[in-house]
């Protein structure tokens, strides 16, 4: 693979049926990079609390995630139906979900307008 990204868009209803679906594509789409089996468990992973959160924020609405991948890295953009994310308290899956990304990706933050989770994940070989 070249060292330029390669865009893949996956468009599923926010639905926790689905997350097998989402887990499975993160996982096919890190395979593409240099990632180590650790870290494409850890995109697996990534892929799978982003869309269990936004299942949580938005359900039952349209949900659009972007993957970027080269030899490098894996970048998951979820644009969720909505412009802002829902306030969370301890405990909800909203709140489980955003501690989660932070420690298992690279970088990850949300932005507005619409509600997006942007989630980075370096190759590690």
């Amino acid at each position: 693979m070249s060292n330029q990204t390669a865009p893949i868009s996956l468009a599923v209803t926010a639905d926790p049926r689905y997350a097998r679906l989402v887990r499975m594509t993160a996982a096919n789409i890190a395979m593409l990079s240099q990632m180590s089996v650790d870290k494409v468990e850890d995109v697996r992973m990534a892929a799978e609390e982003a869309f269990i959160y936004a299942c949580s924020a938005v359900p039952e609405t349209a949900l659009t995630i972007s993957f970027e991948v080269d030899e490098s890295h894996v970048s998951l953009s979820f644009a969720l139906a909505s412009d802002e994310f829902p306030s969370a308290a301890d405990g909800e899956p909203v709140a489980y979900a955003d501690l989660i990304l932070s420690a298992v990706c690279d970088a990850y933050d949300k932005t507005t307008s619409p509600a997006t989770l942007n989630l980075y994940l370096k190759a590690d070989v």
